[in-house]
């Protein structure tokens, strides 16, 4: 059967119409204005993926919108991982991606529209953020936010007093199975979660606060705010913290300090038992929430939640020290 000529003519105003939509659309995405983002801290590998994918249009996992353009090194003499990493990855920054590097944080500020502070260490970012406050940028500030409670809850004032957007988080907050499993279709009321991440430990910094945010941010993703305490037990190997929500639901983090190095979710729900894929970890869609951030000023993750998550491993740190004594949140955030 053959098709009449007044549909092949519709049939190309459609395409037309198509082509011209997409050519407008890419257009208005290439006219948007880039923004200048700079890197504080280039002790971590995260300077490197994240200016990977941010600045190299070619690049499958590429981010648009965004571009580094500057970096102050930073760095801690006394942790391990800074000093081994710190000078490496900034020539890296400035050799391969042509990333200035400077002298200074307010100088920094200067040349850019927003910061990602990326420093390894938690202990030093309250002050690296004081002249980012200052000069109003808005900031991500990657995991750990800090090295203790205290510092998170004084890094959320200042910026607030400032007027300041930021927010911290973990690049599982936004792995495939995070999110799958925080809303399971078809299998009923989600009851609980139990999850499990490395959970390798640094001298300077509460046990979980330095690797097994992860693992609790995860937890978090899933459960939402409203833990009242927790209980931490630990060996040579492993971590073992369990949150009390309220309600009485109880969720579990696991972390393993060495050997084995995975990511896993089991959701409980009043029908079935689901379990984590172990499906492929990317950090873009981490990288789409800064962007998105960044364009709006407005973060993808609370305050509050943060502040919470905090207060929760600090809290599993004074648990651990008496020997796994249910430690109320209220005993840090009061």
């Amino acid at each position: 059967m053959f098709l009449s000529q007044g549909f092949w003519r519709k049939g190309l105003w459609v395409v037309f119409i198509l082509l011209l939509a997409h050519s407008m659309g890419r257009a208005q995405e290439e006219s948007s204005p880039v923004i200048r983002v700079g890197i504080i801290g280039t002790d971590t590998s995260h300077v490197i993926e994240f200016t990977r994918m941010f600045n190299d249009a070619s690049d499958p996992e590429h981010v648009p919108g965004v571009r580094v353009v500057a970096a102050y090194k930073g760095g801690s003499p006394d942790v391990t991982e800074s000093r081994e990493r710190v000078d490496k990855y900034a020539a890296e920054l400035r050799d391969k991606w042509k990333v200035e590097i400077v002298d200074d944080i307010p100088k920094l500020c200067n040349m850019v529209d927003g910061v990602l502070l990326e420093s390894v260490d938690g202990r030093v970012h309250l002050n690296q953020a004081k002249p980012v406050f200052a000069a109003r940028k808005p900031v991500f500030i990657d995991k750990p936010l800090a090295a203790s409670y205290r510092d998170a809850k004084e890094i959320a004032r200042l910026a607030s007093q400032a007027g300041v957007p930021w927010f911290s988080s973990s690049s599982l907050r936004y792995w495939e199975e995070t999110q799958r499993l925080k809303n399971p279709e078809g299998s009923g009321r989600v009851l609980t979660y139990s999850v499990y991440s490395p959970s390798p430990t640094e001298p300077h910094h509460p046990d979980l606060m330095w690797y097994g945010i992860h693992g609790v941010e995860i937890l978090y993703t899933l459960m939402g705010t409203g833990c009242e305490s927790v209980s931490h037990l630990n060996t040579d190997t492993e971590d073992v913290a369990v949150g009390k929500w309220k309600g009485g639901r109880l969720g579990v983090m696991r972390g393993f300090r060495s050997g084995l190095y995975a990511y896993g979710i089991t959701a409980f729900t009043d029908k079935a038992v689901l379990n984590s894929e172990p499906k492929p970890f990317s950090y873009r869609p981490l990288l789409v929430e800064i962007a998105e951030f960044l364009r709006t000023r407005v973060p993808p993750v609370s305050a509050e939640e943060t502040l919470e998550i905090f207060a929760f491993m600090q809290a599993a740190e004074l648990s651990k020290a008496e020997g796994g004594a249910e430690v109320p949140l209220s005993r840090v955030t009061h």
